[in-house]
Order: C-alpha cells, then sequence, then structure tokens
C-alpha cells in the first residue's frame, strides 16, 4: 500500500504540473494562471476547496509530525502547496506508513 502512495504522489506532481506548463507554454505569466482561478464562480469554488483541504492537511500534519517527532513528514506541507494536494497527501500517507 505505501508504493501505491508514493506513485499517486509522482502521479499527482506530474499530472497537474504537465497542465500549468502547458498553459505556461501557450505564452501565459504566471499572473494569468492565477487570475484563470477565480474567472467564475465554479473555478473560484474550487480553489477555495482545494486550499481548505491543504489547510487542513497542514494541520493534520503538524499535529502528528510533532507529536510523534517524526520531522521527514513534514516535507508534504511544502509539496502540498509547491505543486497541490494531489501530491501533498499522497506523498505524507507514503511518509507515514513508514516504519519508525
Amino acid at each position: 500500500m505505501r508504493w501505491i502512495f508514493l506513485a499517486l504522489a509522482v502521479w499527482g506532481a506530474i499530472h497537474p504540473m504537465y497542465w500549468f506548463l502547458g498553459y505556461m507554454a501557450d505564452g501565459n505569466s504566471l499572473g494569468q494562471l492565477i487570475d484563470a482561478w477565480y474567472v467564475n464562480k465554479s473555478t473560484t469554488g474550487l480553489v477555495w476547496d482545494l486550499t481548505i483541504a491543504a489547510i487542513t492537511l497542514t494541520v493534520w500534519i503538524l499535529i502528528e509530525a510533532i507529536g510523534r517527532r517524526r520531522w521527514l513528514d513534514l516535507v508534504a506541507i511544502p509539496a502540498t502547496f509547491c505543486i497541490g494536494v494531489s501530491c501533498g497527501l499522497p506523498l505524507y500517507l507514503f511518509l507515514r506508513m513508514r516504519k519508525a
């Protein structure tokens, strides 16, 4: 099961990045990408959904990492905010399942 989570983390890093980089390769800027997140109520709702999920995951990681003194688990936080929940969550589950 642990390796399935790692595969999902890799997929969660590569697949969304493919689309983001494709958008940027079309001549769009990072600012235009962020503006596109708020183009209508549907995309704004999705942005907030993922933001709340990312914050929730961060709180969970912090509580467990501090309580268990498993500092390596904290790498899932920048993965979540720099790549996305699709990478951060399975990465954290992969790290969480390792032997102490």
